[in-house]
């Protein structure tokens, strides 16, 4: 059982599981019945998603010291307590659950999702 870290809109992996995206809107131009069809995600739970302000923030970042202060403040809102919980929940289903979480931004190094990583790492989660 394992937690994979994937980019929404890509090809299923075999195996993968549920996919729960943690974005902050829904895929701009997809019918919501199309959402788990085309790969989008299966669950929407933009609780993981930065805030608006830090969406903004993080796709402003430019130097590596902007992008260190978005990481610092995303690691804040997700240190608020449904997150933090949730975070515990996704880790500890990581060990007897196949599923994936995941963003749109193709790079995943200057995404959110990089984050999310780590912060469940940090939890003991088992990522592939």
């Amino acid at each position: 059982m394992t937690l994979r870290i994937v980019r929404l809109g890509t090809p299923r992996l075999t195996g993968e599981g549920i996919r729960i995206g943690t974005v902050r809107r829904p895929p701009r131009g997809v019918r919501k019945e199309r959402f788990a069809a085309d790969d989008w995600y299966d669950v929407w739970y933009p609780e993981l998603s930065p805030s608006s302000e830090l969406v903004s923030r993080a796709l402003a970042a430019k130097t590596e010291s902007e992008w260190k202060a978005f990481v610092r403040a995303y690691r804040r809102e997700m240190n608020e307590p449904a997150p933090r919980h949730t975070l515990d929940l996704l880790a500890a289903l990581s060990h007897n659950a196949d599923f994936s979480v995941g963003c749109y931004c193709e790079n995943e190094a200057r995404c959110h999702r990089s984050v999310l990583r780590t912060l469940l790492a940090e939890r003991g989660a088992k990522i592939k």
